[in-house]
């Protein structure tokens, strides 16, 4: 949840992640999942800074099946329906001493043992639900017909927007079934393209991911970040452009971190966290302690990570992180200060000129950057646009819920002017200063992006840009550019990269690269878009993906996915794993624009956040009633999906109505609303969700956490048999961002309450759970990988709710 680059290129579906921020628009960045639970600026994955791991914990769920592990000897016999025959869960030991006092109310914690990765009974119980999900996914017969459609139409090439500096044009490419995309230079546009980093070549397996670079103003340097297994932690490297060396200089435990190079291409920017403590033992990616004390330093190219500046830091709020950015013009370095997922920010300058012997004169001494306090309160967020000297634009939400464009000088900071006003529907974006004075602007319009050519100084429209109905993403330019690139993507289109030349009087805009997928024939499909009311009457947009002229007749299976959280918004993408569900078994896609997003602003997202967070589940649960109700599908044929918030989403409406759903998919969720700001970057959450150590908000959590809401239905409703869906709670090993533990503890909850603490349980819909080794919360997973855990979902998708292949 701290990104600015909303809008990665996705190619199989993926999910917005738990957030962290993120500011500097020219701080390139890789996930393969677009969104959240970080801090605003940041967005990243960062990597571990050990070269080398040792994944003790969890095993490879395909190779499982021949894992010497055994099943628990007590086990509880329940009938696996859509399997017919008997499915055994292993029993998990329950603690019924743990207990917590919340402002006066009990709440047991019986599985707070499952909290600890290192623990060997940890290792067990994770090894015997691996083995069992196993189990049911051999008998998932469309398993390997997916694997094998969606590798056949995964394998194409893929391109993104190139960027230039100094002279020399970058770019990534991947030709297909690479693990990891390439990272290539020309000199021109037409020049040969020359590999600078394949990140394919620092790992067997592919699970070395590049998660942020930057390359010098002079380009002769890239500076990169490389995580490892899907981690947050990041080991920043330095190569040469020219002859392609790897200099000796290595930055450890980075997170949360982008790379900002000063004008002399001396050194750059960066956050880190403190190192562990001698003596502890950390397998970075799988510990779960709180992420505190952010501190930004600098660091000078070829020197030891010993010697960088440290340039701020803030103990007297340890939950604070920092992101630097260098303006275009070199001269002042901006730090952007967030503490949590909320769009809001502070903002302090340095103007880098003023000191007597430049950042080098820091080096030995124990002073801070001295930092100007232009912005010194959590009231809105402020993000810079362009300036000229002291004069500066910022995008900001103050008193513009839906974002404008104002103007400050810094020399008379208490005068503030609009550029561009605020517009009536539609939310500003981002905005882009190109071509000298002017800026290329994003609007999303009912959520679908609108491009425009505006005028920096007067906010002017110039130019409609025209584009199709989808999203925007990688808008690659800086304001010394006359040429402009940037991604485009929607459910039927793979992805087309865009040429726009200012020079011109009217724009000229051209197809510079266009992803073509062999085998997919766009007009197969329709995409509509509805406006659904919620229990309110709030209108919810809900995209609907199928094949044409579908009969209305109930008979459809059906995904529904949805986020709802940290003021992201959920825009059209292609994908080509529900390309393939949709053509090879039937289903009909949807995708629910929910509250809690940033669809229409901070509006809507606060009207699904904090108190108002059930507003979420009613707007999905709509949705859903929608499809039924329109005879797109029926429940026992509507499986639902969310990763992240996502997953919460998915955890809470199951609790909710367990009668609606035939199947469930929740991705790494957060699933204890009473724990969640313990571990990790949770406590950054807390702007969105709110924290149990308060008591108001802790009877807000209470009501709609997953982990503590599992009531077996069938007592709830005894004049109607009912049971929980199918359920697959997915999670992975190094997710630093939502622990396993969430998952892990409400897979142990429902499997109780709902199967092994009954004689004769009438839930037969399996629960299990697929755990990924060496991943984590989703971005920078290997090609492979990624296609191996959609088969799976999907195939038991699919067994599920009854659906057979289509040839």
């Amino acid at each position: 949840m701290f990104s600015y680059a909303r809008h990665a290129h996705t190619i199989l579906l993926t999910f917005p992640t738990i957030a962290i921020p993120r500011n500097s628009r020219r701080y390139h960045f890789l996930a393969v999942l677009s969104h959240p639970l970080l801090p605003r600026k940041y967005h990243t994955r960062q990597s571990p800074n050990h070269p080398h791991f040792n994944f003790k914990l969890f095993k490879s769920s395909r190779s499982s099946s021949s894992s010497s592990s055994s099943t628990h000897s007590h086990s509880t016999m329940g009938s696996l329906c859509a399997l017919d025959e008997s499915l055994q869960y292993p029993v998990a030991r329950r603690d019924d001493s743990v207990v917590d006092d919340y402002h006066g109310v009990k709440i047991a914690d019986p599985y707070r043992w499952l909290e600890d990765p290192d623990a060997e009974e940890v290792k067990e119980f994770v090894q015997k639900q691996v083995k069992l999900t196993e189990s049911v996914l051999e008998k998932c017969e469309t398993r390997e017909k997916l694997r094998e459609n969606i590798t056949k139409l995964f394998d194409h090439p893929r391109y993104e927007a190139p960027f230039r500096r100094g002279d020399k044009y970058f770019y990534f490419h991947n030709t297909g079934l690479q693990a990891q995309n390439v990272l290539y230079v020309q000199d021109s546009l037409d020049g040969e393209p020359e590999v600078l980093l394949d990140p394919n070549s620092l790992s067997e397996d592919g699970t070395v991911a590049l998660s942020t670079l930057s390359v010098s103003e002079d380009a002769k340097y890239l500076a990169y970040g490389l995580s490892a297994s899907g981690s947050d932690w990041v080991t920043i490297k330095v190569t040469r452009v020219e002859d392609k060396k790897v200099e000796a200089d290595t930055l450890s435990w980075v997170k949360f971190s982008s790379i900002d190079w000063t004008h002399d291409s001396k050194g750059f920017f960066y956050s880190r966290y403190p190192a562990p403590k001698e003596g502890e033992d950390v397998d970075a990616g799988t510990e779960t302690n709180s992420n505190l004390n952010h501190e930004l330093y600098y660091h000078f190219l070829g020197t030891d990570q010993s010697e960088d500046i440290l340039c701020w830091k803030d103990p007297e709020n340890p939950k604070y992180l920092f992101a630097a950015s260098v303006t275009e013009d070199g001269k002042y370095v901006l730090l952007y200060i967030e503490e949590g997922c909320d769009p809001v920010n502070k903002f302090y300058y340095c103007d880098l000129s003023v000191l007597p012997n430049g950042l080098v004169g820091l080096k030995g001494k124990n002073d801070l950057l001295p930092f100007i306090k232009l912005v010194d309160e959590f009231d809105a967020q402020y993000h810079a646009i362009a300036n000229d000297g002291t004069l500066f634009t910022f995008r900001t939400n103050k008193d513009a819920p839906k974002y404008k464009l104002v103007r400050v000088d810094l020399k008379d900071p208490t005068v503030w002017t609009d550029v561009l006003q605020e517009a009536e529907k539609d939310v500003l974006e981002s905005a882009c200063a190109v071509n000298g004075n002017q800026m290329i602007v994003s609007y999303l319009s009912d959520v679908k992006y609108v491009l425009q050519i505006r005028d920096l100084k007067s906010g002017s429209l110039l130019h409609q840009l025209p584009i199709d109905i989808g999203t925007v993403y990688g808008i690659s330019a800086r304001r010394e550019d006359n040429v402009v690139f940037f991604g485009f993507t929607s459910f039927l289109s793979p992805g087309i990269v865009y040429q726009c030349n200012l020079e011109t009087e009217v724009p000229s805009m051209k197809i510079f690269r266009e992803i073509v997928v062999s085998g997919f024939d766009r007009s197969e499909f329709q995409v509509n878009q509805v406006f659904v009311p919620s229990k309110d009457g709030t209108k919810i947009p809900v995209f609907i993906v199928a094949r044409k002229n579908i009969p209305l007749d109930g008979s459809h299976p059906c995904l529904l996915y949805g986020y709802g959280g940290f003021n992201i918004s959920i825009t059209p993408s292609f994908s080509i794993g529900r390309i393939v569900l949709t053509r090879h078994l039937g289903a009909v896609f949807c995708i629910a624009n929910i509250r809690g997003g940033g669809e229409y602003g901070e509006e809507w997202h606060k009207a699904g956040s904090l108190a108002k967070k059930q507003n979420c589940f009613d707007d999905f649960i709509s949705a859903a009633e929608y499809l039924v109700s329109a005879g797109y599908t029926q429940p026992r044929k509507l499986c639902i999906e969310g990763g992240s918030n996502g997953g919460l989403l998915v955890g809470a409406c199951i609790n909710q109505r367990p009668d609606l759903f035939g199947c469930a998919l929740a991705h790494v969720g957060v699933m204890d609303m009473l724990r969640f700001h313990k571990f990790t970057i949770g406590h950054a959450w807390t702007s969105d969700y709110g924290c149990s150590d308060k008591e108001e908000e802790f009877h807000w959590l209470i009501k709609y956490s997953p982990l503590h809401n599992v009531r077996r239905p069938w007592e709830q409703h005894q004049d109607q048999p009912s049971q929980y869906p199918s359920t697959m709670l997915l999670t992975a090993d190094h997710d630093d961002r939502v622990v396993p533990l969430h998952s892990l503890k409400l897979l142990a909850t429902m499997q109780y309450v709902l199967c092994t603490s009954l004689e004769k349980s009438p839930q037969t819909n399996p629960i299990i759970g697929r755990i990924e080794c060496k991943a984590g919360h989703g971005a920078g997973r290997p090609t492979q990988k990624t296609i191996d855990e959609a088969a799976d979902r999907y195939s038991f998708m699919a067994k599920m709710l009854d659906v057979s292949w289509i040839d």
